[in-house]
């Protein structure tokens, strides 16, 4: 008997086109009597009667469909009735298919040739779908490109990530995500556009670390924005920035008005702050004119908006914010207000901050008395004071931390008998209220601003930390100093105090750290390797470095690269660790410098 080889039979499934003429000595068999014989494609449905199967043999090489099987159709071996019958009389029934010689095909042969005819009529009557509609072309963006070699960086720091087993030893190379912030910001002031290849892994990048959005964003432009919309992951994007549209002109009103009705959320918040930079009047009157339509997370991220600017022209604006159903926006409008300290709700909180804060004369020296609240009212709830405290305070001290952030700085002057700052701070405070009092001073002081209150609360940078407000508060103050003021006072600190206390207070200082500022966290580290300390115990301090520290200083730090001998009260390996994490900042630190000449174009 000759049979068609395994190979010739799939070749030819999965060709369809196979036209071998038949061995010498092959024959057809004709169709069985009232069967109807296949007539192309076309023709669906036909079969053989009687036992109602599908006869293999009619598939000769004259029908031009012989076989072909289409692997990715999904049908192919889903096979019906007719087919079922074809497997069962195979054995039985005489094949015409190539090779064939009148003897009965053995059923998979069988089963594939209907197989075959059953996929081609099949697919011969499917209707092609209609096309969806292309999407929108991506917006233009008109910024210049990045130098090459730029661009060959912003890909490697894209594509480092964190390891997966977290933790361990960092080793010597620089950490590249790290230093990603620093690229973007260096690439913004240049005012250069993202690569388009860089885009999809520029969005997965600020997807993931939510502190590098409005840098990304920006970066990417409108583009990024464009792309964001195919994606859901990247829908966090269209949220925060403004899609890619073009905002009117602030002057343009009816530009600013059909945008400010029609736009997205993230276009609406672009505009608001476009035109308050603009006109800070004209951009309150556009938010009062849709306010109570609303939503209340998009009522406080307009409120936000309104720092920009701040007058006493926001004053009545912001009053009836005080009266919001939500409680984070009359929050945020109280903040507004206090910031304000020539306004009704100002003075509001002075009185009742006055009434519990006063001068004992009775004691051998004036002394701070306090009178904490014995209940919150409910005018004090409408003017933001929050009425439950947290976990672990009392009540009553609680609303006195309010009152008194609230209040004005300068009523203390006049409340406690025409002191200045330093000689209010300076005043003793009875029953023990001193820490409370000083702590809500700090928190006015950041919130109005107040530099020359920042200085006296800080107190000299040589002062043990005990004395001082804590760092949390210290980091805060700083915050209200001048940049330079800001260095000197941290570098005395750390100077001072060595690093264990300085880590928040190094956050808050401009980058790249001043000269005298990086020498002194320097000359702290190396210390503290010279102690025998544990490396990892710097590690955070370490790491500012490599971000914050000026990229000139990695020539000094290069004779600290070496390891050290371990002394008797090291620990153990400690001078390996320490030699490995300056090796790194040396490293990081020439890095950056690299970072900055391909940006500037002075490297191929």
């Amino acid at each position: 008997m000759t049979t068609m080889s395994w190979e010739d039979l799939v070749t030819s499934a999965l060709l369809g086109t196979d036209r071998r003429p038949l061995p010498p000595g092959a024959r057809t068999r004709p169709p069985a009597a009232g069967a109807t014989a296949p007539q192309g494609p076309r023709q669906r449905g036909a079969t053989a009667e009687g036992t109602g199967a599908l006869d293999a043999g009619s598939v000769d090489a004259g029908d031009g469909h012989a076989g072909a099987v289409d692997a990715g159709d999904g049908h192919a071996g889903a096979v019906d009735a007719r087919t079922e019958g074809t497997r069962r009389e195979g054995t039985r029934r005489q094949g015409t298919g190539p090779g064939s010689t009148g003897q009965p095909l053995d059923a998979p042969l069988a089963l594939l040739g209907a197989a075959a005819v059953q996929t081609v009529r099949r697919r011969a009557g499917l209707v092609p779908a209609v096309a969806a509609p292309l999407p929108p072309p991506a917006p233009g963006d008109a910024r210049p490109p990045l130098p090459e070699a730029a661009a060959r960086r912003l890909a490697q720091l894209l594509a480092d990530r964190p390891s997966a087993g977290g933790g361990g030893r960092r080793g010597a190379a620089p950490d590249l995500m790290e230093l990603l912030p620093q690229w973007l910001a260096a690439a913004a002031a240049y005012g250069y556009r993202a690569p388009a290849a860089a885009l999809p892994a520029l969005l997965d990048a600020a997807r993931s670390r939510t502190d590098l959005r409005p840098q990304a964003l920006a970066f990417g432009g409108p583009r990024a924005l464009w792309l964001a919309g195919f994606n859901p992951e990247w829908r966090f994007a269209l949220r925060g920035a403004s899609g890619g549209t073009a905002l009117p002109a602030p002057e343009d009103s009816g530009g600013v008005r059909r945008l400010w009705e029609e736009g997205l959320f993230a276009e609406r918040v672009a505009l608001l702050g476009a035109v308050r930079a603009h006109d800070p009047g004209a951009a309150l009157r556009l938010l009062a004119s849709t306010w109570a339509k609303e939503r209340a997370e998009d009522r406080l991220m307009f409120l936000d908006s309104l720092r920009t600017g701040l007058s006493p022209a926001d004053e009545e604006f912001l009053e009836g914010a005080l009266s919001d159903r939500s409680r984070n926006v009359r929050s945020a409008a109280a903040e507004l207000l206090s910031a304000l300290p020539g306004s009704a709700y100002a003075a509001r909180m002075a009185a009742r901050a006055a009434s519990c804060v006063g001068l004992d004369h009775t004691a051998g020296q004036p002394t701070v008395a306090v009178e904490a609240p014995h209940e919150c009212d409910a005018a004090m709830q409408r003017d933001g004071v929050v009425p439950q405290p947290p976990a672990g305070r009392g009540k009553r001290s609680w609303w006195l931390g309010q009152l008194v952030e609230a209040a004005p700085l300068a009523v203390w002057g006049e409340r406690l008998g025409g002191r200045t700052p330093e000689e209010v701070v300076a005043l003793p405070v009875a029953d023990d209220w001193r820490d409370e009092l000083h702590a809500a001073w700090c928190r006015a002081a950041v919130r109005q601003r107040d530099a020359a209150w920042s200085r006296v609360l800080l107190g000299p940078a040589s002062a043990p930390p005990s004395a001082g407000p804590g760092a949390a508060s210290s980091a805060a103050l700083l915050s209200t100093l001048p940049d330079g003021e800001r260095a000197e006072w941290v570098a005395a600190f750390v100077a001072s105090h060595g690093l264990p206390e300085a880590f928040q207070l190094l956050g808050v200082c401009a980058v790249p750290w001043s000269g005298a500022l990086g020498r002194a966290v320097v000359d702290a580290l190396d210390v503290a390797r010279e102690a025998g300390g544990y490396p990892w115990s710097f590690s955070g301090v370490m790491g500012l470095a490599e971000r914050c520290l000026d990229p000139a200083e990695a020539g000094r730090l290069e004779s600290m690269t070496a390891a050290s001998d371990e002394g008797g009260d090291a620990a153990p390996g400690a001078g390996g660790y320490w030699a490995e994490a300056f090796q790194r900042l040396v490293a990081t630190l020439r890095l950056r410098a690299a970072m900055h000449e391909e940006l500037a174009g002075r490297t191929g």
